[in-house]
Formats: structure tokens, sequence, C-alpha cells
């Protein structure tokens, strides 16, 4: 049994995110899909005492946006100063901010990156190698793509040699289910809801926001406030 994951990669995700890494043995990122502004690829959400805020990564886009978000370049460097800030003004307070900053400032005050993707992949494997996440995670661009939507999910998974593939919610708006029987791959949905909440700063718990904001509050126990990433003890 192989499990799969296909999904885009995004700027510094939610702690849902991270649960689907762990619940598969194989995550691809799938950042041969277009970009689409005001969406979760180049920006997220941390917790401030003014309520939530976006932080947001400058892109370059053409025309109509007929790119992928593996083409996206990121415009300019001077956000990676400004994000840093919001993140160290905001959760200074925080339990665990020194233990996070340690391996996270690096990534924002030390590289450079000229792509989006090249930035999201490198926070979201920070963020595994701090949660004990060792699942595999590869690119669409390793493997051969053929047309249509739930076709190509489907040959993805079967490249990958999965036997289930492990979709969000979102897509039964548009999966067939039928591309994957036919190949003997299962379809399983999985289910976001019933988060317990976790000890954050500035009043009422916001359950959206960057997995960061877990993090700095909770630390190594942060497993604990999520389904399939596994404690420490």
């Amino acid at each position: 049994m192989k499990k799969i994951a296909i999904v885009q990669s995004n700027y510094i995700p939610w702690k849902g995110y991270f649960d689907m890494i762990a619940a598969v043995d194989e995550f691809i990122l799938y950042d041969e899909m277009q970009y689409t502004r005001r969406d979760w690829r180049n920006r997220n959400q941390i917790k401030t005492p003014q309520g939530v805020q976006w932080l947001t990564v400058p892109v370059k886009v053409k025309g109509k946006y007929h790119q992928s978000i593996r083409e996206t370049e990121i415009d300019g460097t001077d956000w990676a100063l400004s994000h840093w800030k919001s993140l160290a003004q905001n959760y200074r307070r925080a339990p665990f901010f020194d233990e996070i900053a340690a391996i996270l400032e690096p990534l924002y005050m030390e590289r450079t990156y000229t792509r989006l993707s090249e930035l999201n992949e490198a926070l979201i494997q920070v963020v595994c190698d701090y949660l004990g996440i060792t699942t595999r995670i590869s690119h669409s661009w390793d493997y051969n793509l053929i047309e249509g939507k739930t076709e190509r999910l489907a040959d993805l998974t079967e490249q990958a040699g999965g036997t289930e593939y492990i979709s969000g919610p979102a897509a039964k708006d548009y999966i067939e289910e039928r591309f994957f029987s036919d190949r003997g791959i299962r379809l399983t949905w999985f289910d976001y809801a019933g988060y317990p909440e976790y000890p954050q700063l500035w009043g009422e718990f916001a359950p959206g926001v960057t997995i960061l904001d877990l993090l700095f509050n909770c630390g190594k126990e942060a497993p604990r406030f999520m389904r399939y990433v596994r404690h420490g003890d």
C-alpha cells in the first residue's frame, strides 16, 4: 500500500496541510498548475493584537496570469525582512519563539529566492523536519503529465506507485472517481474538521492561520493538536 497526495505548494501553510503530508507516503508538489491570485500560493495569515493579518510574497505576473506556479518569480527581496519583522513582532512573546526562530530566521534573512515554488518548498521542508515528518516530497515535473484534470492526477498516482490517492475535500466538485477505480486506485477524502484548539496569543482562537502560529506557541507539543504527525514521546 502506498498513499499519494498531489497538492500545489503554499506559502507557510496551515496545520492541515502538514497533516496531509504526514498522512501519505509521497507528497507531490503540483506546481505545474496555473498560478492563481488572491490564493494561498504566495500568502498566508498570522495572528496579531489587531486580529488576523496577511503576509503576502510579491510576485511577477504576466498578462492574465497564464503562468504556472513553478514559473512564478518573486518580485524583489524587501518582503523577506518585512515578513520576518512581522513574525518577530507578533510572536516574540510566544513560549517557543526563540526555538522556532533559530530554524526559521535563516530562511528569511540569509537566503534569497527567485521563484515562489523554491521559497514555498524550503519553508515546507523546514517545518516537516522540525515536526519529524519523513514523507517523501517530490514534484509533478518528476513525472510525465498527461491531459485531463482527473486523468492526470490518477496517472500521476499510478506512476508514483500509489494504491491510494488522498484528496482535499474541495476537489469533490471536479474529481471523477472512475479514473482512479479504473486503475485500481482507492480515492480517499481528507477530513479537516474537528481540530482541537491550542494556546494562542491575542484573544479569540483563529483556526486557519499558518502553522507557524502553532509552532511558536506549542513547539514540540504541536503534534498533540494535529492528527497524523506523531508526537515525539
